[in-house]
């Protein structure tokens, strides 16, 4: 019953249709043995057409429509052909049970891409059905696609974000799930950008619509899930044009095994029940059916993982990667600059973050803005730079204001707060100050502080490392990805540092967009495999383009990253790439797995066909019984890995 109930009405039809036409194969079959039902054709072949037409009538339709369409020599033509021919020459009870079971490899094939069409489109899910807006001081429910931008929106919790916007009022946890495979949720508050396809868990929201739903993330998302699997892999493509040759050449064969060999012996029935043997085992139908479902439940498995890919073609890439080049900021780093480390010479750690702080007020410059951060933090800020408190972040005295601020190009900033002379920059203002400073250990930005003809400290400022970059970095150089390359516009000691963190021998500092491109060529040119780019797809665009394989990381809402890569990771999670690969070769895996098995089977029992060593039950083993073992197979992609 539970079987039954995850059929589909069509599916659940053909089932009956199946084991009716098995019990009255049955049923024929004991009457003829038992000598109730006469064994002469004008009793036996009506008693069998029964069951054949019950379970075959859909294949004889779809072979007449075919052939008016001058579509001769597919699967529903060679069955035609096979069961027919066994009917002629009166093999009634062959003839019906290679119908019975190649709609029972048919009916294996419609569940497991109907299995494979779901993994992909539980994606779907995340398409809202309706969006509450404010007009007129009331709300009012309409479709997604009727919100103009600027309208005020409301978002209950346990309800899907419909459109793309900003949270104007309220707060509450965003559940992420069915976008990027990570169950974890997101806090969100007034001010911050929501994307649509999330579900609002806990607060009621009012989000002001950025974008009209046609460009919205979950359209865009949807609209690439739905494209993907039309298109298809290099391997998909040459079983097309295998079965194209193929087919005619076996039908081909089929005739000359029944007309030559009869013309010699004069032993018509058996030449004939050799070549319907002979169609019957050609049949291509494990190879046409297994491959394009193998990579479709790769596609679905790939979108359970949060992954995106945009085609099947991409996925086969994807397994003979050689070279992944990745962007630094925002992809193996976390975008955001922090106070790693506070080095005071002289005075307090608070004091120092203070006057940095102050001086740098009035900048809107990461490092500036990183400095005011710890500033706010500062008693709970230990030598390291991590906190060492429990304890809410202290704001309460504001950061004094500076006065006559001067900006120094190339170094730095200079300041009057509370009446001392404050210079805050790199190592060149020190030198140029007269002051010697000491360069702290760690990877980052050093920021000196000094006063007047006195050093107070340094204070390094990293932009920190995801928490899954070093692992996911090891864990390529364990799938046998020979070269990591890591393309960054930092400064030479900035890159160094994190290459060496990361356990990467190979990296391109101080880059302009331009270099990267130009970097990109000469990888290009010294590849032996797949060229795969990671970057964050803002403005990575020209080189994820230029890439083999274009990859996008933490794309979430990011409309150049969908738009401009072949395959994005939507969890912002580094190691997504390296479950692709491997979501990538296990599908291919499979692949070759269905295609040798099914050639080398056919190709055996063709050969004992030719010979008489066979009879059509074994036939009817070597079509539909290896088609429905390939498609078991091919349905074991769709499992995330």
């Amino acid at each position: 019953m539970t079987l039954l109930k995850k059929l589909s009405g069509k599916q659940r039809r053909m089932l009956w249709r199946i084991l009716i036409s098995a019990a009255l194969l049955v049923l024929v079959q004991v009457l003829r043995t038992l000598e109730i039902l006469p064994d002469v054709w004008y009793w036996a072949l009506p008693a069998f057409l029964v069951p054949y037409f019950l379970i075959g009538w859909d294949v004889l339709k779809k072979a007449v429509l075919n052939i008016a369409h001058g579509q001769l020599l597919d699967e529903n033509f060679l069955m035609c052909i096979a069961t027919v021919g066994a009917l002629v020459i009166a093999e009634y009870p062959e003839a019906v049970f290679v119908m019975l079971f190649y709609q029972v490899g048919e009916l294996f094939q419609s569940i497991a891409v109907e299995r494979s069409r779901k993994s992909i489109a539980a994606l779907m899910d995340i398409r809202p059905d309706e969006a509450h807006v404010e007009r007129n001081g009331t709300e009012v429910v309409v479709s997604p696609d009727a919100v103009e931008v600027g309208e005020i929106i409301v978002v209950r919790p346990g309800e899907k974000i419909p459109l793309d916007g900003v949270i104007t009022e309220g707060k509450s946890e965003l559940n992420t799930l069915s976008l990027t495979g990570e169950a974890a949720p997101r806090d969100v508050t007034e001010g911050d950008e929501v994307i649509s396809g999330c579900v609002n868990v806990s607060g009621l929201l009012r989000v002001r619509v950025t974008k009209p739903f046609g460009e919205s993330t979950v359209s865009k998302i949807l609209e690439l899930v739905e494209n993907s699997a039309l298109v298809k892999s290099k391997t998909e493509n040459a079983i097309t044009k295998f079965a194209h040759i193929y087919t005619p050449a076996v039908v081909a064969g089929a005739a000359l095994l029944a007309i030559v060999p009869s013309l010699i012996t004069g032993d018509w029935q058996r030449w004939v029940y050799s070549a319907l043997i002979f169609l019957v085992v050609s049949c291509p139908c494990a190879l046409v059916i297994s491959v394009p479902l193998s990579y479709f439940g790769g596609l679905g498995a790939a979108s359970k993982s949060g992954i995106l890919i945009k085609g099947a073609n991409y996925l086969e890439a994807l397994v003979s990667t050689d070279t992944v080049a990745f962007d630094k900021t925002g992809t193996l780093t976390q975008g955001c600059f922090r106070v790693t480390a506070v080095h005071p010479e002289g005075i307090s750690e608070a004091e120092l973050l203070t006057l940095a702080a102050a001086a740098e007020q009035y900048s809107n410059h990461p490092i500036a803005l990183s400095l005011r951060e710890a500033a706010g933090r500062s008693s709970s800020v230990g030598a390291d730079g991590q906190d060492t408190s429990d304890a809410a972040p202290v704001a309460a005295n504001p950061l004094p204001s500076p006065d006559a601020v001067e900006e120094l190009p190339g170094l730095g900033v200079r300041a009057e707060v509370n009446g001392r002379q404050i210079f805050v920059g790199n190592a060149r203002l020190m030198e140029r100050e007269g002051l010697s400073c000491r360069v702290p250990d760690g990877v980052g930005t050093v920021v000196y502080v000094a006063e007047k003809e006195r050093y107070l400290g340094s204070i390094l400022i990293s932009d920190l490392l995801k928490p899954t970059a070093k692992e996911a970095i090891a864990e390529l150089k364990a799938c046998g990805v020979r070269r990591l390359v890591m393309l960054t516009g930092d400064r030479e000691e900035a890159a160094a540092g994190t290459a060496r963190e990361l356990g990467l021998t190979e990296y391109r500092s101080g880059l302009l967009p331009g270099d990267k491109v130009a970097e990109m060529e000469a990888l290009l040119r010294e590849k032996r495999g797949v060229l795969a780019f990671v970057g964050d797809g803002v403005n990575d665009a020209p080189v994820l383009a230029r890439a083999d394989v274009g990859i996008a990381m933490g794309a979430l809402g990011s409309d150049a990253a969908i738009e401009a890569a072949d395959v994005v990771l939507m969890d912002d999670n580094p190691q997504g790439l390296v479950r692709a690969i491997r979501i990538a070769r296990h599908t291919k895996t499979i692949v070759w797995q269905n295609i040798w098995f099914a050639l080398g089977i056919k190709l055996l029992f063709l050969v004992l066909s030719t010979v008489g060593w066979t009879n059509m039950w074994a036939a009817t083993f070597a079509d539909v019984g290896v088609a429905v073992i390939a498609i078991l197979n091919a349905m074991r992609a769709g499992k995330q890995q």
